[in-house]
């Protein structure tokens, strides 16, 4: 995504931001165990989350690593959705990784023989939700228990080499922190297992190594390709002159650069590097080239349309002397309000208050700059004699491969029984028979785009895994078909919403699958491939983001995809209505996050927030727009990405016009009068934090929450503010949260001290308004979440993760836990009655499992101990439970049935009762009210 900077595209401004400090490793390894200590004591850790998928639709895909002896065996590693295994050739899978700190993956490796498994923590991509890792991990048990086994600065791993002759010897690749300079980077090579571990290539600490790949049949022959880069909130510069290729002749301990004068490229504009090595002389080289293209002369234009490029070196008199037809033509074409038409544009020019080059910068956003980019782009190099010389293999460029996300692949692949088949991996997948000369698209129908890892059967032609960022794909006939193998549920989700419907519905917009909606009781099964419907529809497509529903009106949806580009989507006649704010003809385009923020009005369903770098109100769902600030940001920091935008929006429930404003450079405002006056109250805040969240308070309406985010200079401290005097003052919340930046804050809307937070390593709740945090963990892996929901009538709380799609779980019990209750020793919370049915320990068929129900009593105790959880018909004891019960939240499933005693005291009682043995030789209880009894404790329940 280089825009140029060293060619004055995009120049830096003037003025420099304070660097924060990236958290050390230490703090981190620390943090990792402060967590597991809060997990083991937390009052909420009984508390149940289930997945609701989807699973339709995947997440990035980082590598794949297969059984060379049985390719229906293989492990994926999803890059922010942990590692998962399969021995049915992709039909189910199985997570290995949920028992470990983090689910963020670069690499795999497997050492088949004997079934240990090394996974390199931290995604080797350099993109936007690019998370950290914790060093390089690994399993001798296939994944029932995980040792780290050092590198833990080492924040993203790109390759693991274990040696096929001794699988101690390992060599691995680390690409080094993403947002600051470490010197945890470079080539590391163990030899006793991973005990310790020798440095054998460093360059600086801004160039680490985004590949590593070893000869097939002689591990001494090593290939490593270098990455300089520097990625900001604001600018990724991913070239530089210490990006090369390297190589070693002996193991890894030791390399020599090979790409210095000798037909590759050298300079300031070498990008990414990927390597295929075929045999130990022949290697093939996809490279992200950011050198500038050549021009070709004056623009030849034969249909004598405008394009953008004519106005920004047009004069007044040219721009006057144009036809209002060609003028026109040009403002229709290019999507110019109505109100911009060749007449009242000329008198604007004539005026003065508009230049022609307005016509141009009008049309430039984020999105518009990253694809004029004028890069050599995507090329293939090859060298037959080892790295001593290298040779383009094709003539021209690779276009529409990388567009300007360059940085975003450089994965290729040499088929192991041609030496002229080789794969490049980009926005499509292409292949090339004829060594690299000529290129065909391998994508389908059914295959998404941008491709992270592809392995290539070295013992049967055209068998292929492709891994992108759709999920996975497998092909038997060198991908001119390929089948979907989307079972796992890894969502990387930005945002999601709950609507009021009858069950509610779940939206949200993920990474690059768009935007999607399913009603919450929908069962993540394969029965959809019976039927043809799947439980999920998708609603929008690109990076999908916010979500806001008309509460009058579930079918109006406002929802959209990067940088801004918001519709009103009316699902009933499947019409859209494009909504983005315009600026006006000679101003600066408006600057709109890649998560640009919304907000629909709780006082009237008619009014919409947008925040760009102002923000913007509609009184009509998005039909007209009124600007109602200035720039509520620092103003801006020139590079290729948007940046000096605002992130957050909240409008007090209280009081219509009581607006919050958060930005990604660490503003926050309010105003008090819809808009017409501004205050920033964010002085106090560490400074250019990514405001992630602000909250106004459904409790009080002097009470505001914030929450900022570091991750973008690899600062994980975890920031919670509150104030209770609209922003005047501020107090610190974070306390005990282990460090992990925060994504997001929710008050419970009944309890006001119970809160939750979102963080990039799981979530927390405190039920004293912050002076304490819990952690919630049971159904729930370490993962990142970026949104939290909570449906105020089903009283469920929504978990929208980056990498492991939507969880949920009721907290109606939570709700209740207030100071009085919290100083019990016991109390049974409310026990949800059922329904008595005829199929209780049966099946439809005698090959079905039979129906066994279910009643949830859950219960809260004040220190761990061990209880009977007794069940009453009348003064009839019918069943009994012990369990051990954990301090805090506990809940037993109960399954309505007698025991033997509690059966045949029953039926003494009431002779003329009739209780029947089911099926599966168990006796239920009748219908009738029940008490449950735990220590002074009670409880009831019915069965109807």
């Amino acid at each position: 995504m280089k825009l140029l900077v060293k060619y004055g595209l995009c120049l830096f401004s003037a003025f420099a931001m304070a660097q924060q400090p990236a958290t050390q490793a230490n703090a981190v390894q620390q943090s990792l165990a402060d967590k597991e200590k809060l997990t083991q004591n937390s009052p909420v850790k009984n508390i149940s989350f289930s997945n609701i998928g989807p699973t339709i639709m995947s997440g990035r895909v980082a590598d794949i690593d297969v059984n060379p002896n049985d390719p229906t065996e293989f492990y994926v590693g999803y890059a922010s959705g942990g590692l998962w295994y399969t021995n049915n050739n992709g039909t189910t899978f199985t997570p290995v990784l949920d028992n470990s700190p983090t689910q963020n993956v670069g690499d795999i490796a497997v050492d088949w023989k004997s079934g240990t498994l090394w996974v390199g923590t931290g995604e080797k991509n350099s993109s936007r939700s690019s998370y950290a890792g914790i060093g390089i991990l690994k399993s001798t048990d296939k994944g029932k228990t995980w040792q780290n086994m050092g590198l833990p600065d080492s924040h993203h791993v790109s390759r693991i080499l274990i040696n096929p002759n001794n699988s101690n010897e390992v060599v691995i690749g680390v690409i080094g922190h993403l947002y600051s300079p470490n010197a945890e980077r470079g080539i590391y090579k163990t030899t006793d297992g991973g005990k310790t571990w020798n440095k054998t290539l460093f360059i600086n600490n801004d160039t680490g190594i985004i590949d590593v790949e070893t000869a097939p049949n002689n591990y001494n022959i090593m290939y490593a390709a270098s990455w300089e880069r520097e990625r900001k909130a604001w600018n990724f510069d991913g070239d530089g002159k210490h990006s090369a290729i390297y190589k070693s002749t002996d193991g890894g301990n030791t390399w020599k650069n090979i790409s210095k004068n000798n037909g590759f490229r050298n300079g300031d504009g070498v990008g990414r590097i990927g390597l295929a090595v075929y045999d130990e002389n022949t290697v093939y080289v996809l490279h992200d080239s950011q050198f500038r293209r050549k021009s070709a002369g004056k623009r030849n234009n034969n249909s004598g349309a405008l394009t953008k490029e004519d106005f920004k070196t047009m004069s007044v008199d040219e721009f006057l002397k144009l036809t209002d037809k060609k003028l026109n033509t040009y403002l229709k074409a290019n999507g110019f309000q109505e109100k911009y038409r060749a007449e009242n544009v000329k008198q604007m020019v004539r005026a003065g208050s508009v230049k022609p080059v307005d016509l141009a910068k009008y049309l430039e956003n984020a999105n518009s700059l990253l694809f004029d980019t004028p890069v050599e782009g995507a090329e293939v190099f090859l060298t037959t004699n080892g790295g001593k010389s290298w040779k383009k293999t094709h003539k021209g460029h690779i276009d529409g491969l990388y567009y300007s996300y360059g940085y975003y692949f450089g994965e290729i692949r040499v088929d192991p029984q041609d030496k002229n088949g080789i794969y490049v991996l980009g926005v499509p997948i292409l292949k090339s028979k004829d060594g690299g000369k000529t290129f065909t698209s391998i994508s389908r129908e059914n295959v998404h785009a941008d491709h992270q890892a592809l392995w290539v059967n070295p013992k049967r032609k055209g068998h292929l895994l492709d891994g992108n960022d759709g999920g996975l794909n497998l092909s038997y006939d060198d991908g001119e078909s390929w089948v979907k193998l989307n079972d796992p549920s890894v969502g990387q989700f930005y945002a999601i919403y709950a609507d009021n419907q009858q069950p509610y519905h779940v939206y949200g917009g993920l990474q690059d699958n768009g935007v999607w909606v399913a009603p919450n009781t929908a069962r993540m099964n394969k029965r959809w491939h019976q039927t043809g419907e799947n439980p999920y529809k998708s609603i929008m497509g690109g990076d999908g983001m916010q979500v806001q529903v008309d509460e009058r009106n579930p079918n109006i949806v406002f929802t959209g995809y990067q940088f801004g580009n918001y519709f009103r989507i009316n699902r009933e006649t499947g019409r859209n209505k494009y909504i983005q704010p315009k600026h006006t003809l000679g101003e600066n385009p408006y600057r709109f996050n890649w998560q640009t923020p919304i907000h629909l009005s709780r006082h009237n369903q008619d009014i919409l927030y947008l925040g760009g770098n102002k923000l913007h109100r509609s009184l009509n769902q998005g039909d007209t727009w009124e600007t109602i600030s200035g720039d509520l940001t620092t103003g801006g920091k020139k590079g290729n990405v948007a940046y000096g935008t605002l992130t957050s929006i909240s409008e007090s429930p209280f009081q219509f016009g009581l607006l919050y404003v958060g930005s990604d450079d660490g503003y926050v405002h309010v105003s008090k009068n819809g808009g017409g006056s501004w205050e920033r109250i964010s002085n106090s805040f560490p400074k250019d934090l990514w405001v992630s969240r602000v909250i106004s308070s459904k409790h009080k309406k002097e009470r505001v929450y914030v929450t900022l985010n570091g991750y973008r200079w690899d600062d994980f401290t975890p920031y919670v503010y509150v104030s209770d005097d609209y922003g005047k003052t501020w107090k610190n919340i974070s306390n005990n949260i282990p460090a992990s930046p925060v994504n997001v804050i929710r008050e419970d809307p009944k309890n006001e001290n119970l809160l939750y937070v979102g963080t990039d390593n799981g979530v927390y709740a405190s039920f004293d308004r912050g002076v304490n945090w819990h952690p919630f963990q049971k159904g729930l892996p370490n993962v990142a979440v970026h949104d939290l929901v909570i449906q105020p009538k089903a009283k469920d709380l929504i978990i929208g993760t980056h990498g492991r799609s939507l969880y949920k779980a009721n907290i109606a019990s939570l709700q209740l836990l207030n100071s009085k209750l919290l100083a019990k020793d016991l109390h049974v919370f409310a026990i949800s009655n059922i329904r008595k049915r005829g199929n209780w320990g049966s099946s439809w068929s005698q090959w079905g499992d039979p129906f066994t129900p279910e009643v949830r009593i859950p219960f809260y105790i004040n220190g761990s101990k061990k209880v009977s959880v007794d069940i009453y018909h009348g003064d009839i004891k019918v069943n009994s439970i012990a369990l051990n019960a954990d301090n805090g939240y506990n809940e037993v499933k109960f399954d309505a049935s007698f025991s033997k005693k509690g059966r045949k005291k029953y039926l003494s009682n009431y002779k003329d009762a009739s209780v029947q043995k089911a099926q599966n030789g168990v006796y239920y209880l009748p219908k009738g009210k029940y008490t449950v009894k735990i220590g002074n404790a009670k409880g009831s329940f019915e069965i109807k």
